[in-house]
């Protein structure tokens, strides 16, 4: 044993470890390892118990007493000998125990003597709570001690609120039910004294023996603690100024406890009228910062009795008088901030509870809904602590931030409903925030932030007409918001959440046209736009667009001051010079917002031609001149993609294609075709940068906006342009910079439709040469490989192509498929588009394929010739077997899938227009080759000859359908696909 000890120190955390080489504290605690596992159990119980009996050391006595725990855990010690030493050995280390010793052995010991129990009582050694229980008078040490037994019992075994196994539920109930038969009241006895005995004596004793009672409370007879012996007791030690800290709160758990019993609703009534008569004021504030966690059980018992037995009941309707008795004192918890003593997540689910029983409150009850909403604001604040580290929102703002955001979900659904329940005192709540904040030079950041939030969420819980019309307060609230300047304003938090709210009211104004102005100043002046902040700038940019959006027409009026007070802002976009590398520039999307609010703003068809051309003019030369500049001197100097001009020529065409968005084809090429010279001009100013800069693909992609924005306004006019774009777009590309490209030309199809066809014939080959490089069917698959990032570019390429292939089909383009020098790839894509139409993993491109084959089927084939040679044949004798018959009937075909119930009704329609155009070839090959081959009886293939012939091809889906779900089941679920 002495070996042993010194080994047991070379692995703890004594002097000697401190002093020893790693080396040599890893041999220890591996010697240590092995000893407790590997030793016989009979042979580690006896050097346990000879190292606890003789060594001086704790750190010898936890390693004993944690081994001895783990080997009767493990079901090591089994021996009834061994079991019956281990017992009485413990028992007696247990009634001698003496306070003194180290908190952390007494917990250990305690954990082990509670496994002890669980193992053998009652049916091997009955006697175990009355060997334990203390003797009067109750002494600190054997109370402690007996104590910690039964908190580990709890912990480990009794308490419900952790999740149990089936065996662990039978253990406990055993136990309980023993407990219940011989020994609870002798416990409870034996708690009571130990509460007047030591309080004063020794009040952590006291405090650790009240602390086992209330864990015991739910599951032992009431009665035993909720009488006139002990509830005096609690209330007694709860409120007396002497008891300690650790006591006091020991003794409103016992009281919450009482409270919180399960029982019948009337006998819980009874239970709560006879705590309300123990202690006189229970519901006064004071109260309710001395015994919170008591309180709020109560409130929370009161009005599940309330809801359960119903107002109309006498029991039902006293629940409800006691609960309103103590809410004061739940307010006055719920506003402490006391974290320690309460536990938010209680106080809002007894509030929100509290709320959904009112349906037309009372003038009472809305003083107590005025109360719940001051809880709520105190409960949403920020901590001024953190106030500089929200305004530069560094690491620590951004936690706070988060955690903030978090912790007021359940307040604002909580808050939703009070404004549900009594919109008026919600509003009157408001206003007296708004009103206060504005009113005090000194209102913190926090009392404002959190004012203008619970503004913001009041525009979320009234609805639209009440906001447009101003209903209410409302009429009073937004106006009083609009001119509103507090004196905190330069605080990030404050200028978000105001310029947030304003926003949440615009329809206000399209009744209120008064207010516009005073709405413009909000985003114009340094509330807004030009903030100190550069992110509440942003944002107030962003909203400003949202505001000319909701507006329009409303803001022709103020057109030139918004555009003078912008001068500024847009201006930026025109004079910064880039001279050096080490030049600091904004990125490319700052400001584009405000750039988009201005076109839309000048695109109004109320702003007269002459005035548009002005503003216009105004806006794109400049911008343009400096798209020139950069170009020219970056030719000169080199251009990188990082690099100060690259970043800027993207914030320019940016800002161009925000601008952009304003107007549309009819204004500009119909009715104001001046407009229309103007953005065609340009276009060719930024199409320079992509002749002189192809390679660079932030750039490219930013061009590639503009062109789909021309597009769309510009239409026809801009063809000319578009061939030179797209062999610039098809110089060195990626597989994300075909998907770009693609979707540009898919554009140019839907748009242009057969007027595109020369251009499609022109870039079609080069298209298809270069996706047969990138492509290849390794993109098809599965796992982990699919997984790349590298595999999902590809993957997303694959699904451009096919919506480019259907595009075609679709808009009468399929003869470019046709054209000399892209009929070299027709074979390839056909391959690709029947592997896909019945292989690919992905549904909706399995119907893509199947519509393009229906379609060129309508633009290829007619009852007389066909353009394609081998065309029908690949229809019939591929594409029908392969996607219209085996692919249904495989497994993997699943039809209660909504989307493969849409590809189904694609194949049938298939079966019909191939039927239309190929007449018997189809038929005799579908039937003999198709039918028979999968063991389709004769009759049913008559009957699908029969149903196809026929016009309804509702009927004939319906019949495939039930044809399939026969066939299926007579082994060909798995076919071999040809």
């Amino acid at each position: 044993m002495d070996d042993l000890e010194h080994v047991i120190l070379l692995a703890s955390d004594s002097p000697a470890a401190a002093a020893a080489s790693p080396s040599i504290r890893a041999e220890a605690l591996a010697f240590c390892a092995r000893a407790r596992d590997e030793s016989p159990p009979s042979s580690l119980l006896r050097l346990c118990l000879s190292g606890i009996a003789s060594s001086p050391h704790a750190q010898v006595h936890f390693w004993c007493l944690q081994s001895l725990h783990d080997a009767l855990l493990r079901r090591r010690l089994v021996l009834p000998d061994d079991l019956a030493l281990l017992r009485s050995s413990l028992l007696s280390l247990a009634v001698s125990s003496h306070a003194g010793s180290p908190p952390f052995l007494r917990n250990k010991l305690a954990q082990l003597v509670a496994l002890l129990i669980r193992l053998e009582y009652p049916h091997v050694y009955p006697s175990y709570f009355i060997d334990l229980l203390p003797p009067a008078p109750p002494q600190p040490g054997p109370t402690d001690m007996f104590a910690r037994v039964l908190i580990s019992l709890d912990d480990d075994l009794l308490s419900q609120e952790y999740p149990r196994n089936s065996g662990e539920a039978a253990d406990a109930m055993r136990v309980k039910d023993s407990m219940r038969a011989q020994c609870v009241s002798q416990i409870a006895s034996h708690w009571h004294a130990a509460a007047v005995t030591l309080r004063t004596a020794d009040p952590a004793a006291a405090a650790v023996a009240l602390d086992a009672a209330r864990r015991c409370i739910s599951w032992i007879d009431v009665g035993l603690v909720a009488n006139d012996v002990f509830v005096p007791l609690f209330f007694d030690i709860a409120m007396s100024p002497g008891s300690a800290s650790p006591l006091a709160a020991a003794a409103v758990g016992c009281l919450s406890g009482v409270a919180s019993k399960r029982m019948d609703s009337r006998a819980k009534v009874g239970l709560l009228r006879s705590l309300l008569a123990a202690q006189q004021g229970l519901g006064s504030p004071d109260n309710g910062l001395k015994m919170a966690p008591l309180v709020i059980a109560y409130a929370a018992e009161a009005l599940e009795c309330h809801s359960r037995l119903g107002p109309s009941d006498a029991d039902g309707a006293a629940a409800l008088e006691m609960l309103e008795e103590v809410l004061p004192a739940v307010f006055a918890a719920a506003e402490s901030g006391n974290d320690e003593d309460v536990d938010s997540g209680s106080v809002l689910e007894f509030l929100s509870g509290y709320v959904s029983t009112m349906k037309a409150p009372s003038e009472k009850q809305l003083g107590h809904l005025g109360r719940i909403l001051e809880v709520v604001r105190v409960q949403m604040s920020f901590d001024p602590v953190y106030r500089g580290h929200l305004d530069v929102l560094d690491k620590i703002g951004k936690e706070e931030e988060d955690l903030m955001a978090e912790q007021r979900k359940d307040l604002i659904v909580l808050f939703r409903s009070i404004c549900r329940v009594a919109p008026a005192a919600a509003q009157l709540f408001i206003s007296g925030l708004i009103v206060t904040a504005l009113s005090s030079a000194e209102a913190s950041v926090e009392d404002v932030e959190v004012a203008l939030t619970l503004f913001f969420r009041l525009g979320e819980a009234v609805g639209e007409e009440e906001i447009r019309t101003g209903a209410g307060l409302i009429g009073q609230l937004v106006p009083m918001l609009l001119t509103a300047r507090f004196s905190c304003h330069t605080h990030r938090l404050v200028a978000l959440v105001y310029l947030e709210t304003v926003t949440r009211y615009m329809k206000f104004m399209q009744e209120h046209v008064q207010y516009v102005p005073h709405l413009l100043g909000v985003f114009l002046d340094n509330r807004g736009i030009h903030h100190q902040n550069a992110h509440v700038s942003r944002r107030a940019g962003y909203l400003f667009m949202r505001a000319v959006k909701s507006l329009k027409a409303k803001l022709v009026p103020y057109l030139d001051t918004i555009l003078q007070s912008l001068q500024d802002v847009l201006s930026q976009f025109t004079s910064m010079n880039w001279p050096n590398k080490d030049t600091k520039f904004p990125s490319s999307e700052d400001g584009s917002q405000i750039f988009e609010a201005v076109g839309l703003l000048i695109g109004i068809e109320e702003v007269s031609p002459e005035k548009q051309a002005q503003f216009l003019t105004a806006l794109l030369n400049p911008l343009c001149h400096q798209v020139e500049s950069l170009v020219m001197d970056a030719k000169a100097r080199g251009l990188e993609e990082s690099s100060p001009m690259a970043i800027s020529l993207q914030q320019i065409i940016v800002a161009l294609n925000m601008v952009s968005k304003g107007f549309n084809e009819r204004l500009v090429m119909v009715n104001r075709p001046a407009i229309g010279i103007m953005f065609k001009k340009t276009l060719d100013v930024v199409l320079q940068v992509l002749v002189s800069f192809p390679s660079v693909r932030p750039l490219r992609s930013k061009v590639i906006s503009f062109l789909h924005r021309m597009i769309e306004i510009l239409g026809l006019s801009v063809l000319p342009c578009i061939p030179i774009a797209l062999r610039l777009l098809l110089l060195d590309n990626e597989a994300k910079d075909m998907v770009e490209f693609l979707v540009l030309v898919n554009q140019i199809i839907c748009k242009f439709k057969s007027s595109a066809s020369a251009i499609l014939e022109e870039i079609f080959p080069t298209i298809a040469s270069r996706l047969s490089a990138i492509l290849s069917q390794d993109a098809f698959s599965a796992g982990p490989a699919s997984n790349t990032e590298e595999m999902r570019e590809l993957q997303e390429l694959q699904r451009t192509l096919y919506t480019f292939l259907h595009a075609m089909a679709t808009h009468d383009l399929s003869a470019v498929l046709l054209t000399p020098s892209s009929r070299e790839y027709l074979e390839t894509i056909m391959q690709l588009l029947l592997f896909t139409s019945y292989k690919h993993r992905d549904i909706l491109l399995r119907k893509a394929c199947v519509q393009i084959f229906v379609n060129l089927v309508k633009d290829w084939c007619s009852n007389s010739e066909d353009k394609v040679p081998g065309f029908r044949v690949f229809m019939i004798e591929k594409f029908a077997t392969n996607c219209c018959l085996y692919s249904v009937l495989d497994k993997s075909f699943d039809l209660r899938d909504a989307n493969s119930l849409v590809l189904f009704g694609e194949i049938v329609l298939a079966q019909k227009i191939m039927y239309e155009r190929f007449g018997g070839d189809f038929i005799v090959n579908f039937i003999a080759k198709g039918l028979s081959g999968v063991h389709c009886p004769p009759d049913l293939a008559e009957q699908y000859y029969q149903k196809l012939k026929g016009n309804d091809i509702k009927a004939f889906r319906s019949f495939y359908q039930s044809l399939v779900e026969r066939i299926r089941p007579q082994g060909n679920g798995s076919l071999v696909f040809r």
